[in-house]
Parts: C-alpha cells; sequence; structure tokens
C-alpha cells in the first residue's frame, strides 16, 4: 500500500495523522479513497455522487466521515462546486495511486481466473507507436496470444493526464511544460522528424526545393494548437519572418488529416516514419507525396513515461521491455 501519512500533516492542535499514527490503522476505506478521487476529477460533489452511485446526501455525510478521520477540510464549497484543499489533493493524488493497485490486482486475479494471460493499456503519440509500439506488440502477441492490449493514439498533453489519471499504465510521448515532471519517470527513446505531405498531382509536387514563402499561399492541416509538431513548424515560420498560412483546419485526427490531404491542395506535417507508412506497400500504400523543402523538422524528443512511484504489472512491464528493445 502507499503511505499517505507522508502527505497528509496539520499543524492545529489535536491534528496527530503523521505523528505516531498510520492511516492504516483508521477507519479510513478505499470507497473514501474513490470519493477524494471523484471529487478532483469532476469538482462537484453531485457529480461526484453520481460517480459513487449514491444520493447527493449520501456523499456530503461521506465527505464528512473522511474529514471526521484526517482531522482536515479535504475541500472548500464554492458558489458553483467545490475546491480540493492542499489535504484533500494529497489524499486524492495517493489514493489514486492506490486505486490503481488494487485495479491491477482485480485485473491480474480475473485474468488468472479466466486464463486471458494479462492485460496493458498505454498510449502513445503517432511516430513511436508506429515504429515502436507496433512491432513491440506484434512480438508480444506471437509469444502470449491471450494478452490484451490496448493503445490511445493522442498528443502528448491528453496522454500525459490519461497516465495520470492511472488510465494508462505508461505512454510513449512528452512530459508538458505545465506538468511537474517530478511526477514522472521518464527517459528519451528517440527524435521525432516531420515533413509535409501533400496529395499526388499538387501544383507544388514535382517542382524541385520550395521555398516557405510559397508554402504559405495554400491550405493547411494542422495539429491543433499547443501541439508541440504545431509549435515547431510555427517556429520555422516565425524564425524565418514569413506569415503564417490564413487557411489552416484544425484537427488532432490522423485520419482527417489524410483525408483533407489526399481530397484538396492542402499540405500537412506529420512525423516522417508515419508519412513512409502510409506510402509503403507494407502499409497503406497512400496516395500522397513527400515535398523537398530546405530546412528540418524536428520535434522535441520523445520519452517512454510512467509514474513516479507506481510499479507496473508484470504484464505492462512485459510491453515496456519490449518497446525498449526496439530502440535501433
Amino acid at each position: 500500500m502507499v503511505d499517505i501519512q507522508n502527505d497528509v500533516r496539520a499543524t492545529g492542535s489535536g491534528v496527530r495523522i503523521s505523528d505516531n499514527e498510520t492511516l492504516l490503522r483508521s477507519s479510513l476505506k478505499l470507497r473514501h479513497m474513490r470519493m477524494v478521487v471523484a471529487l478532483e476529477d469532476h469538482g462537484q460533489i453531485s457529480a461526484a455522487a453520481q460517480v459513487m452511485n449514491i444520493s447527493q446526501p449520501a456523499a456530503s455525510r461521506m465527505i464528512s466521515e473522511i474529514e471526521d478521520i484526517l482531522g482536515v477540510q479535504i475541500c472548500e464549497r464554492l458558489p458553483r462546486g467545490i475546491r480540493l484543499t492542499p489535504y484533500g489533493a494529497a489524499l486524492a493524488r495517493r489514493g489514486r495511486a492506490i486505486l490503481l493497485e488494487m485495479q491491477q490486482v482485480d485485473r491480474e486475479i480475473s485474468d488468472l481466473k479466466s486464463g486471458k494471460g494479462g492485460s496493458v493499456a498505454m498510449g502513445a503519440v503517432t511516430a513511436p507507436a508506429i515504429e515502436l509500439a507496433v512491432p513491440a506488440i506484434r512480438k508480444i502477441r506471437e509469444r502470449y496470444p491471450r494478452i490484451e492490449i490496448s493503445v490511445q493514439i493522442e498528443t502528448s498533453a491528453v496522454l500525459a493526464r490519461e497516465l495520470l489519471a492511472s488510465r494508462h499504465d505508461f505512454i510513449i510521448a512528452r512530459v508538458p511544460d505545465d506538468l511537474d515532471p517530478r511526477l514522472f519517470e521518464s527517459r528519451i527513446i528517440g527524435i521525432e522528424k516531420a515533413c509535409l505531405i501533400v496529395r499526388r498531382g499538387h501544383p507544388l509536387a514535382g517542382s524541385g526545393t520550395i521555398a516557405l514563402e510559397r508554402l504559405a499561399e495554400f491550405d493547411w492541416v494542422f495539429q491543433p494548437g499547443g501541439s508541440l509538431l504545431r509549435q515547431t513548424v510555427q517556429g520555422i515560420f516565425m524564425s524565418r519572418n514569413v506569415r503564417m498560412p490564413d487557411r489552416i483546419l484544425n484537427t488532432s485526427s490522423l485520419l482527417l488529416t489524410l483525408v483533407m490531404v489526399a481530397q484538396s491542395d492542402a499540405i500537412a506535417p506529420i512525423a516522417i516514419d508515419v508519412a513512409k507508412f502510409v506510402n509503403s506497400k507494407s502499409g497503406l500504400a497512400g496516395a500522397i507525396e513527400i515535398l523537398p523543402i530546405a530546412f528540418d523538422i524536428n520535434v522535441q524528443p520523445y520519452s517512454l513515461i510512467s509514474v513516479r512511484g507506481r510499479t507496473l504489472s508484470p504484464t505492462a512491464q512485459l510491453l515496456h521491455d519490449h518497446i525498449l528493445r526496439e530502440i535501433a
């Protein structure tokens, strides 16, 4: 179990949670942990009650129980919803880890009973998903066909928060600037190189190396604002004093990006590994072309990331190790 006492402290008289007592000997229960986590996730007692499948008055009583046990206030009532106090936030953080451990125990026991062999959930940005995760998954499924593997492809900002919310065992992404890097165990495993793609027969295709000013005349398909690939391309425009394109479609969907490129004169930046896969015979044999450009698009390195202090299940560790073996 995760020790909660070091994170829950108070200076007022009568509060001795971290002195010679431990919460393990208190009447704090897993349902209390679930309630605090639900409060942090939703910010409203009514929403937390719905998640817990209890009435709002029962949820309020449960909050009072938790505060009586801890001897501190865990949340503040606001005009619209609630906000966790530092004590509540500490309990939610540790409680989330405890609940994840219990979920993993439940999952492993269920897997043993059903003979499925285990399950793992991971997230990845697109390029390393194709380059590293897919080959690792293919090798694991050859040896362990009953392992259930779930993969979410998203931006780093989304994946990091999903990881902290215990929806993934680990991710291949980047730690967003607005999150504390001390929350994570992170190992750099690759640098993402990007390119610009257009449809076959595009007006710029086959015209030699293309100046940035010419590229700005066309429609573009970008990842949403804040994504590292978009920031990298925007930085290239700014460093060369070239105005950004006026006509931009924002989407995090690779499928929609490819459709827009295939059916218009739009330009899109995507990872080189993805572009090569789309065009390869062993991939999708897609009808796109990579534009020759006079500059490199090098995105910030991506890492293999897990939550600091959180132990991977044996199945998750297996996939984690196979991905590391795929690194050239």
